[in-house]
């Protein structure tokens, strides 16, 4: 094998293929959405997410006076490193 010959396998095409890799990823897409920026009109809806749909319903807190004492802290936690 040459000198030419080995440096066109292991850097010309290796190069080529990089660089039409790369030219693929800069291309502007003619399919493009127009982005939304700081600023602008929002013209969608909301959009809520939650991982528990049956329970968005539901209030954030109560204020019977059992709900609290049923949810009254009984342990102390944290971050402590006093095992």
């Amino acid at each position: 094998m040459s000198p030419v010959e080995t440096v066109l396998v292991f850097v010309v095409i290796p190069a080529a293929i990089y660089g039409v890799v790369a030219l693929l990823t800069l291309r502007e897409r003619a399919a493009k959405t127009p982005r939304y920026r700081p600023g602008q009109d929002w013209d969608y809806p909301a959009v809520w997410w939650t991982a528990n749909p049956a329970g968005a319903a539901q209030p954030a807190h109560s204020t019977d006076e059992e709900d609290t004492a049923q949810h009254a802290r009984t342990a102390w936690g944290g971050a402590r490193g006093s095992w």
